[in-house]
């Protein structure tokens, strides 16, 4: 299992990471999500061990990754930048990984490559963005990690290859014997394979919860009143978002719970609409505090 303790990452003055706490057990997939520059690149970077942090312990089945060579035979990371193997052939690249990995299993990547379709020969700083994401996932899986950490994994991809990436990243985790995070932009690919989700915003933890959860409790209620309300009138805990056009009222909270509609209910609304969100309207409304623009009626 992976743990992450109070980790904070500083760079001089600058603080990038703050208190990060959470664990992830093995089987599911975490998101992690967030605006640019948030901080997502390293707290990845700090998880498989190529930063070391300012404070707090990263831990992997209870060890320390950080300069720990045992415990990074167990993690396979994908960057988001892909110059690393640079003149080599693929051949070569393959030769290189079964010389210092043990498990590296040459059939699964030739498996895979019947769907990526990378030439053997083609040397890796010739190939195109999307060919050397491919390359580097083909790596990844192949190793068969324990942990398997995933930057920007579908990027440069075209929809065909990416609905087989996302099929894969299913497929890593369905034994439970291994865990998968996937740092990505694209929500909607997100919501589709991850059962955990992370926002990152300024270098801290800005929401933490399970995908189900998210899906049962955040709700986004539209209510009008024939009576005077004011927003201050309808705050309570939990609420991401307020809006109000006119009569209508349109709240995004986190649990829409019968304390909450009692609470609505005290001002006699003429009606309560409840309405499902998606993973990227979540987002919006807890970092920015926007609600999507939509016909009310």
């Amino acid at each position: 299992m992976l743990e992450l303790k109070d980790f904070s990452l500083e760079y001089g003055e600058n603080k990038i990471l703050e208190n990060i706490n959470f664990s992830l057990e093995k089987g599911k997939v975490l998101g992690i999500v967030g605006p640019s520059g948030v901080g997502k690149t390293s707290l990845i970077k700090g998880i498989v061990g190529i930063y070391k942090g300012t404070s707090g312990k990263i831990l992997y089945n209870g060890e320390e990754v950080y300069d720990n060579s045992k415990i990074k035979e167990k993690i396979a990371y994908v960057p988001d930048e892909h110059n690393s193997f640079y003149l080599i052939t693929l051949r070569e690249i393959i030769k290189f990984y079964k010389s210092i990995y043990n498990k590296f299993d040459e059939k699964k990547f030739y498996k895979i490559n019947k769907i990526f379709k990378i030439p053997l020969n083609k040397r890796f700083l010739q190939l195109s963005k999307g060919m050397k994401m491919r390359v580097n996932l083909m790596v990844a899986f192949s190793l068969n990690a324990e942990l398997l950490i995933l930057d920007e994994p579908t990027s440069g991809l075209d929809p065909i290859l990416k609905e087989k990436v996302l099929k894969m990243i299913v497929e890593e985790v369905a034994n439970g014997d291994k865990s998968v995070i996937v740092s990505s932009h694209n929500l909607m690919e997100l919501e589709r394979i991850c059962n955990d989700v992370l926002i990152l915003n300024e270098g801290k933890i800005e929401y933490y919860n399970s995908l189900e959860n998210i899906k049962r409790n955040v709700k986004k209620i539209q209510v009008a009143f024939d009576m005077p309300v004011y927003i201050e009138d309808l705050s309570f805990e939990g609420i991401f978002n307020i809006n109000q056009v006119g009569r209508v009222f349109t709240i995004v909270i986190e649990n829409n719970d019968d304390s909450f509609k009692e609470h609505i209910n005290k001002f006699k609304p003429l009606f309560i609409e409840e309405i499902d969100l998606s993973l990227e309207e979540v987002f919006i409304n807890r970092i920015e505090g926007k609600v999507i623009d939509e016909e009310i009626f």
